[in-house]
């Protein structure tokens, strides 16, 4: 009666009634209803590589990136992309490029260049921000200032501390600004 309903025939019902799960079936369901529990877990940012690492490390296993993410694409799970604030700052002030990419000098102390570089501080989640004066005469660094941010102070710290350092200095000072 089952089979009429379903329209399917007695012999392919048994088969598939007495068939027996291969482990690796049974292997892909638990890393299913793993990434399942992570994804909950961790609030959805884990992407495949990230899920692998965490699957791996916490169950003491080796499973390919490649294998977590066939079956994060099958249960349909995708790491949620993390909104980033960032204020877009215009600059006060912009001043004409007098520079325009000559970049030698025949003095010391003629030209300037500075620019921020940021720095990841490996074991830390804070960033290293160096600002540095380089003269273009023998790329020398005349000054430099680190910070934990990234702020006008910083980099007018830095440019007293070379004032005072060189006083009769009157460069083309330079920046991305």
């Amino acid at each position: 009666m089952l089979c009429e309903v379903l329209d399917i025939s007695r012999s392919a019902y048994y088969k598939h009634i007495n068939s027996v799960q291969p482990e690796k079936e049974k292997q892909d369901e638990i890393m299913c209803t793993l990434i399942r529990k992570y994804h909950s877990t961790f609030d959805g940012i884990l992407g495949y590589r990230r899920m692998t690492m965490f699957i791996n490390k916490l169950n003491h296993r080796s499973f390919s990136e490649g294998y977590i993410h066939r079956l994060m694409k099958i249960v349909e799970i995708k790491a949620r992309r993390k909104k980033v604030n960032r204020k877009k700052v215009k600059p006060e002030y912009v001043k004409e490029n007098i520079l325009s990419r000559d970049f030698t000098a025949e003095f010391p102390n003629e030209k300037w260049l500075t620019d921020v570089t940021e720095f990841s501080i490996p074991g830390d989640n804070r960033k290293l921000y160096l600002s540095p004066i380089m003269d273009l005469y023998d790329n020398s660094i005349v000054e430099y200032e680190l910070s934990f941010r990234n702020n006008n102070q910083l980099v007018f710290k830095m440019f007293d501390k070379a004032i005072k350092k060189h006083p009769d200095a009157k460069p083309i000072f330079h920046s991305d600004r």
